[in-house]
C-alpha cells in the first residue's frame, strides 16, 4: 500500500469534497471517459459525496465493452478453427458475439488461452511451429504498444505462424462524437489518466478549444478522481475551457515517446466501428501494409460478418452517458455477469458489471 493509501486517505476525500461543495454554484455534467474510473467511483461512492448540481456519466472508456459484434464473431471464427491456438486477455473471453462467446469455443474442444501479455502469445507461436496463433489486439492507445512490440518481435524471430486480430480504437475521436451529436450536453470530460501516460495530452487542447469544454487528465484512485473533478468544476465555474493534469506524478504533456514509435512504426489511423455506437471515422488503429503478415484478418477467409446488437440491452447508451444501467430493463435480470447480453456487464472496467457490483441493491 505504500505510494497508494494516501490516494485512499478518507479525510483528504472528505476535505476535498468540501471543497467541491463550496465551489459548485452551477448544474454541471461532467463524463468520465475510462471504465477504471467508473468502477472507482461507484465502489468508493464517490458520486455520494458530491453536491446535487454535479451529474457523472459515464462514458465508452472501455476497450471490451466498445469492440465490435462483428469483431467478436470474427474471433469466434478464427478460434473454432482446427490449425490455430487462439490467445486473449481474460476478460474478452466471456464477451457475447452474437450467438456464442469464446469461452464456449473453448468449451466445445478449440484451442483458446488467456494470456497478460502478447508476448505471451509469441512465445506460444514459438513453442507451437505447427499451429497459426493469433492475439486478439483490442484496447485503447494504452495496450497498443505492448502489441505492436509483440509483432516486432515476431518479425524480428521470424514467426510465419503468429498474427493480431486488430480491434484498437482512439479516445479523441470518441470525444469528437459525442460533443458533435451523440451527446453534446456534456460539460467537461475527466479522461483517461493512463491512454495520456503514452499519448500525453495535445491531442485534447483543440477538443476542449473547438467545444469550450474543460478536460481533466486524471487518475484512478479516489483522491484522484476527486481532485480531477475539483479542478473540471473550479474550471466550469470559472468560464475556462482548457486542459488540465490531475495526473501529473505520472503524465507528461508529450506522453511516453518510446511507446508512439512502436505505434507510429506497426499502426496507422483507420475508421472504426465501436459497439453501440457504430463507425466513428479516424478512431482505430490497423497494422501497416508492411505488416499484414501478421494481419488475421487479412490471413483468415472471414467474409463479411455484419450483425445486429440484441434489442432489450441499451449499452450503446450507456457507453455513449445518455442512460445509467439501472435504466436497462434487462439490468440484475436476463442480464448478470453470469449472463451478460452485452460487453459492458462482462468486462472488468464496464459500467454494467460496476453497477451490478456496487449499486445492485437500487433495483427496483
Amino acid at each position: 500500500m505504500k505510494y497508494l493509501s494516501e490516494f485512499r486517505d478518507y479525510r483528504s476525500a472528505k476535505l476535498l469534497a468540501k471543497k467541491i461543495n463550496e465551489i459548485t454554484k452551477h448544474n454541471w455534467t461532467i463524463m468520465e471517459i475510462c471504465g477504471g474510473q467508473t468502477h472507482s467511483i461507484l465502489k468508493y461512492s464517490i458520486d455520494e459525496l458530491l453536491p446535487s448540481k454535479i451529474s457523472l456519466i459515464h462514458g465508452p472508456g472501455c476497450p471490451v465493452c466498445v469492440t465490435p459484434l462483428e469483431m467478436i464473431d470474427k474471433a469466434i471464427k478464427i478460434a473454432s478453427r482446427s490449425d490455430v491456438i487462439f490467445t486473449s486477455f481474460g476478460d474478452m473471453l466471456r464477451v457475447p458475439g452474437s450467438e456464442l462467446d469464446l469461452l464456449s469455443v473453448k468449451a466445445s474442444g478449440g484451442d483458446v488461452r488467456m494470456v497478460y501479455s502478447p508476448l505471451d502469445a509469441v512465445k506460444i507461436a514459438q513453442a507451437n511451429p505447427d499451429k497459426k496463433v493469433v492475439f486478439f489486439a483490442v484496447g485503447f492507445e494504452t495496450t497498443a504498444p505492448a502489441n505492436g512490440m509483440a509483432v516486432l518481435t515476431a518479425r524480428n524471430l521470424g514467426l510465419k505462424n503468429f498474427s493480431i486480430l486488430c480491434s484498437h480504437v482512439l479516445v479523441p475521436p470518441a470525444i469528437e462524437a459525442l460533443m458533435s451529436g451523440f451527446n453534446s450536453n456534456i460539460n467537461g470530460f475527466l479522461a483517461a489518466g493512463h491512454v495520456c501516460t503514452v499519448m500525453g495530452f495535445d491531442e485534447y487542447i483543440p477538443l476542449s478549444e473547438k467545444y469550450k469544454i474543460p478536460i481533466v487528465v486524471t487518475g484512478f484512485e479516489p483522491i484522484d478522481i476527486l481532485q480531477g473533478i475539483y479542478k473540471c468544476i473550479y474550471l466550469l465555474e470559472s468560464g475556462e475551457a482548457i486542459v488540465d493534469n490531475q495526473y501529473s506524478r505520472v503524465v507528461k504533456k508529450e506522453g511516453n515517446l518510446e511507446a508512439k514509435n512502436i505505434i507510429n512504426t506497426v499502426f496507422e489511423i483507420t475508421d472504426r466501428k465501436w459497439r453501440g455506437i457504430g463507425l466513428i471515422p479516424k478512431s482505430g488503429y490497423k497494422l501497416k501494409d508492411e505488416f499484414s503478415e501478421f494481419d488475421a484478418e487479412k490471413i483468415f477467409d472471414l467474409g463479411d460478418i455484419n450483425v445486429d446488437e440484441p434489442e432489450i440491452c441499451i449499452a450503446g447508451e450507456v457507453l455513449q452517458g445518455l442512460k445509467i444501467p439501472l435504466e436497462c430493463p434487462a439490468f440484475g435480470k436476463e442480464c448478470t455477469p453470469e449472463n451478460p447480453l452485452g460487453a459492458p456487464m462482462v468486462s472488468t472496467e464496464g459500467a454494467c458489471a460496476a453497477y451490478f457490483h456496487y449499486k445492485k441493491q437500487k433495483v427496483n
